[in-house]
């Protein structure tokens, strides 16, 4: 056996977390991303009221334990490995105010799109570190063959998604995953959905017009290529429609809307049951992660009140906060913001519209009411609480109450 065939076979994964480490670690996690004005607004359900102006916090939101794990073992990482380089596979969470803050601290951003040449040149005295959503098999082997020291913060709810998948190709079952396909949590899924022996399928759909499609092909049959070309990009190699959409199971992405799996899982199911005539050949695991379930609910529960505007704080290519977005802007004006500094002026919003893809000013009069105003807010998972702080603040100085008020309040 050659050195490299041994070197791929042993992992090299560390445990940074002691607990000398950890308290010199939360500390520091504390001082960046915690906030006292976030921690009075949950001791008060959610609610600040000062003057004519109400800001109403959804019950859950922001970092969720699996975001937190992962930025603790980042910053862990550079505390047991201070003179180590330091790597990260693409972003260790989708907000750049985090990830500022780990370059900061010399850990280093490596594509995951595609390995390069950087790939190439890791040695076994540096560090990398698999990102909250995982990375795929092929990235892991690389690193492994360069014997590198890993520090993994996958999250726990994704890897158990990895295990259905897994599962599913040891049982000749095809995944559908619901989810983007660009993104790296499904990235990282469907590499596992191949199996062991490389030899299971998936395809990744991500709207129900896309489901649609699918289960038209399973009632009626179709043009194979014209199937490969509509989801270029989203299917396992040498996928066959004729042949791979025998015995089908549903996973997702866990950040999705569990709403629009359910449904596809039901639109599949039912397909599958008239082809068949019995449903012997659909399985479904539901993969939905609990933090973001718990968002998704507490914005629901959040938009039962009255409000004038819905302020949503987040990365812009995080896909749970994208969600809340969504369910925010069928009810009332939403606007998804990055930061405090998205909010330019008692008119002016910059914010992220989800239909144009791009980063757009929009304008309103709310902040200018001389009648009483109630601003929501909520944040993704992977949003810190310092920065819902910051927008609570600016949202009270647009409507003239200083900062030492809103402390004090």
């Amino acid at each position: 056996m050659s050195s490299q065939t041994q070197r791929t076979k042993t992992k090299r994964r560390v445990n940074v977390r002691t607990p000398e480490v950890m308290a010199r670690v939360e500390a520091e996690v504390a001082e960046h991303y915690e906030s006292s004005i976030v921690e009075k607004l949950r001791a008060r359900s959610g609610v600040l009221s000062i003057g004519k102006t109400t800001v109403r916090l959804a019950k859950q939101f922001g970092f969720c334990y699996g975001v937190e794990r992962a930025i603790d073992l980042a910053y862990a990482s550079r505390r047991v490995f201070p003179e180590n380089r330091i790597f990260l596979i693409g972003e260790i969470i989708h907000n750049p105010e985090v990830n500022r803050q780990l370059a900061a601290m010399d850990i280093v951003s490596l594509p995951w799109r595609a390995m390069n040449e950087q790939y190439d040149d890791l040695g076994e005295n540096d560090v990398i570190i698999v990102p909250a959503f995982g990375a795929p098999v092929s990235f892991m082997d690389k690193v492994e063959r360069q014997g590198c020291l890993t520090v993994d913060t996958t999250c726990g709810d994704v890897m158990k998604v990895w295990k259905r998948v897994r599962g599913f190709a040891k049982e000749g079952i095809t995944s559908i995953i619901h989810g983007k396909a660009d993104h790296e949590e499904t990235r990282a899924t469907a590499s596992r959905a191949v199996g062991e022996d490389e030899t299971g399928h998936y395809l990744i759909v991500l709207t129900l017009d896309d489901v649609d499609f699918v289960c038209e092909y399973l009632l009626r049959g179709g043009d194979a290529d014209a199937f490969r070309e509509r989801f270029a990009g989203a299917m396992s190699e040498g996928f066959d429609p004729d042949r791979h959409l025998t015995r089908l199971g549903v996973a997702n992405q866990t950040t999705m809307l569990k709403s629009e799996t359910e449904e596809i899982q039901r639109r599949v199911r039912e397909a599958i049951g008239r082809r068949d005539g019995n449903e012997g050949n659909f399985s479904v695991f539901d993969t939905i992660c609990g933090a973001t379930q718990e968002r998704q609910d507490a914005l629901f529960e959040l938009l039962e009140q009255s409000m004038d505007l819905l302020l949503v704080v987040g990365g812009y290519n995080s896909s749970n906060t994208t969600h809340l977005v969504e369910i925010g802007e069928k009810e009332l004006p939403t606007f998804f913001i990055r930061s405090a500094d998205c909010i330019v002026s008692l008119e002016e919003i910059i914010h992220y519209d989800l239909h144009q893809k791009e980063e757009i000013s929009a304008y309103s009069e709310i902040f200018r009411a001389e009648d009483p105003i109630v601003i929501g807010i909520t944040a993704g998972a992977s949003c810190p609480n310092n920065l819902i702080e910051d927008t609570i603040l600016k949202v009270f100085a647009l409507r003239g109450i200083d900062e030492e008020t809103v402390r004090a309040a």
